[in-house]
């Protein structure tokens, strides 16, 4: 099976990015900058190479605008490795030893939850699993302690499609947000929060940096078992290079940033994805044939989850798709059913016809 064109890529992660991207990093991959080598192959200390990294700071400080209070460190390990790095760095604030709140609203932040546990006591705020995680726990049911270091929450839940439509509002608490599928894809107001990470291959490009920003002055209360490469105050004094940092990851990410200044930056790319969102939204909510589960105030406009009414069908929903050209639209093992992500770079006309697609399948089942 071929393609003219490239397909629409609906992967929660690694996902789509953007053609001009593709096509840059492609013209530029043997010879980078006249220097008859890629990017890839020079010293990551090379001052050609920290060129790169300081644009790339730059670059993502003017788009999420980023005071200069709080650093931005270019790790590796992902989400799950800022899962052990948050609590190492952290719990030990904890007024009466290690311990941290966490709002639990779907499957990663249980797993950072469960994480912490090794580190200090992690303990529950509030949780919808009951409800399959497919709402956010009323405010007023949070149980908030008083002597935790942090309240932990996953900004926007990629399996269960659960998004929350602000930041939370926890007082002068530290507030660290896990931003890892909807960073730079809506205005956030970064100082609302004490800690702001996430990996790069949902909205920035392809899987290999972290990105963790984070307010200065909570740098340099590691507990004596960090290892040096989460320590974020020995990576912050390295220029986030105790190890060698993932060099091509960040020239990508640095790419895909000025792909996302060229568009208009995070506001504009904010009312595409309210549209796109809208569209898929829009039409699963007249169907007879698919519907989604999530509460409509907290719908994410990441990844979008639906389920056929008629589950006999899903195979042949997904082999009709694909070839169609609409790719990885199965939903977590865990969750079931579908989800299509609709990520920054997926552009509108993915979205109609992925529509389009539902549509006629619907008329035909």
């Amino acid at each position: 099976m071929t393609f003219e064109r490239r397909i629409f890529n609906f992967s929660a992660g690694p996902s789509t990015v953007p053609e001009e991207v593709l096509k840059q990093a492609q013209a530029e991959l043997l010879n980078w900058h006249g220097l008859g080598t890629s990017v890839m192959e020079i010293s990551h200390r090379s001052k050609d190479f920290m060129a790169v990294y300081e644009e790339v700071l730059h670059d993502l400080r003017t788009l999420m605008n980023i005071p200069d209070s709080y650093e931005i460190l270019l790790l590796q390990g992902g989400g799950i490795g800022q899962n052990a790095g948050i609590p190492m760095n952290l719990m030990a604030l904890g007024k009466n030893g290690p311990k941290a709140d966490f709002l639990v609203t779907g499957i990663w932040s249980e797993k950072s939850r469960q994480e912490a546990e090794k580190y200090g006591v992690a303990h529950l705020v509030a949780s919808s699993a009951t409800e399959q995680f497919n709402t956010i726990p009323a405010r007023d049911s949070w149980d908030l302690s008083d002597d935790a270091a942090y309240l932990h929450y996953c900004s926007n839940e990629t399996i269960g499609g659960v998004e929350f439509p602000d930041t939370p509002e926890v007082g002068d608490r530290l507030l660290v947000a896990d931003i890892s599928s909807n960073i730079l894809s809506k205005e956030m107001d970064i100082s609302k929060g004490a800690v702001w990470f996430g990996g790069a291959q949902k909205n920035i490009g392809p899987s290999g940096v972290t990105i963790v920003v984070v307010r200065k002055d909570l740098l340099g209360h590691s507990m004596k078992i960090t290892p040096s490469i989460w320590d974020w105050g020995k990576q912050a004094a390295n220029q986030s290079m105790v190890n060698t940092p993932p060099t091509f990851s960040i020239y990508m990410a640095g790419l895909g940033f000025k792909w996302l200044l060229k568009q208009g930056g995070v506001k504009v790319i904010e009312q595409r994805n309210q549209e796109k969102a809208n569209l898929l939204y829009d039409f699963i909510d007249q169907s007879t044939l698919y519907e989604n589960r999530v509460n409509k105030v907290y719908r994410s406009r990441m990844n979008a989850t639906f389920f056929l009414r008629d589950e006999s069908l899903n195979d042949a929903f997904l082999s009709q798709s694909k070839a169609a050209g609409l790719l990885a639209l199965r939903g977590h093992k865990a969750a079931g059913g579908m989800r299509a992500s609709i990520y920054n770079a997926m552009p509108l006309e993915g979205v109609i016809a992925l529509v389009e697609f539902m549509r006629d399948f619907e008329r035909r089942a």
